[in-house]
């Protein structure tokens, strides 16, 4: 998510545009491998990137890709349902109530404990994006912390070689568009 922005084609240039190759090049292969998941596959409403669904949404194009499109339209949304209600007197009743209170400490302490740590939150939509995908091409349920273990077994891997392999294969992608 650092390289995303809410614009149609923010995968097609700079250093994203490699990345997104590279992905590319996976899905292709999941769907070699795999071509029961082909209607799974769709394409993000808003950025036009392909990304898989789960089965029971297979065939709506009314769907946000999960880097980063379908949080940013959700928190648009929330933008105008708040702006929307603090503009009537009932929200603007609540709003002075609520700037008068600011500043007082009168945030109870349970309220406090209840922070959510920022990279988890950010994080989730991928993570469970992957345990959809792992389970349907697996075939079988697979649980998030199945998938917590599996990504940090292949993140704690160091390669023998010094040099450096790249992620999935090397074959130009990067010069190419998506």
């Amino acid at each position: 998510k650092p390289h995303f922005q809410f614009n149609s084609g923010w995968y097609c240039d700079g250093e994203v545009r490699g990345i997104v190759a590279r992905y590319y090049f996976v899905v292709r292969s999941v769907l070699k491998k795999k071509p029961h998941v082909r209607n799974c596959l769709t394409c993000c409403r808003h950025c036009q990137i392909l990304f898989f669904t789960h089965p029971r949404n297979a065939g709506r194009n009314d769907l946000g890709c999960p880097f980063g499109c379908r949080e940013a339209h959700r928190r648009q949304k929330s933008i105008e349902r708040s702006t929307e209600y603090y503009r009537n007197e009932d929200g603007k009743e609540k709003k002075r109530a609520l700037n008068s209170k600011r500043g007082k400490g009168c945030l109870p302490e349970s309220k406090q404990d209840e922070a959510i740590d920022d990279c988890s939150e950010i994080h989730s939509d991928i993570f469970d994006h992957i345990q959809m995908v792992t389970s349907l091409i697996e075939g079988r349920h697979i649980d998030l912390a199945e998938i917590y273990r599996m990504l940090n077994n292949v993140l704690r891997q160091h390669s023998i070689d010094r040099a450096g392999k790249p992620a999935y294969a090397d074959l130009g992608l990067e010069k190419t568009p998506p």
